[in-house]
């Protein structure tokens, strides 16, 4: 994920998960908030697994998101990770995540 798009502010993630819309999956949660430029955060509890497992998952979830990014609307969005993630296979996180950013309409409409 290059860094312009990385969110990095407690603040900013406070004002998604008060503020933001909410839609959720089996394995992960996607809350939006729109915005003026995208940026993106991930969260991925202690719940969920050791550090390689969550490390593993937001590796994961990065390589999903990367693959969407030329199509979405700017906005803030946060990514987080619920417990069956864990036993995820890359596959399945990636169809998750494109599941969600169609369910919140978050796709650039075509031209």
């Amino acid at each position: 994920m290059q860094q312009q798009y990385r969110m990095r502010k407690n603040a900013h993630f406070q004002r998604v998960y008060k503020k933001g819309k909410p839609a959720a999956a089996r394995e992960i949660t996607l809350l939006y908030l729109k915005g003026p430029r995208l940026l993106v955060g991930f969260s991925v509890s202690k719940k969920v697994g050791g550090a390689v497992i969550r490390n593993l998952i937001k590796r994961r979830l990065r390589a999903a998101f990367r693959e969407e990014l030329p199509g979405l609307k700017p906005g803030l969005y946060v990514i987080a990770a619920r417990s069956a993630a864990a036993g995820a296979k890359y596959q399945t996180l990636s169809k998750s995540l494109r599941y969600l950013l169609r369910k919140q309409q978050l796709y650039k409409e075509a031209p």
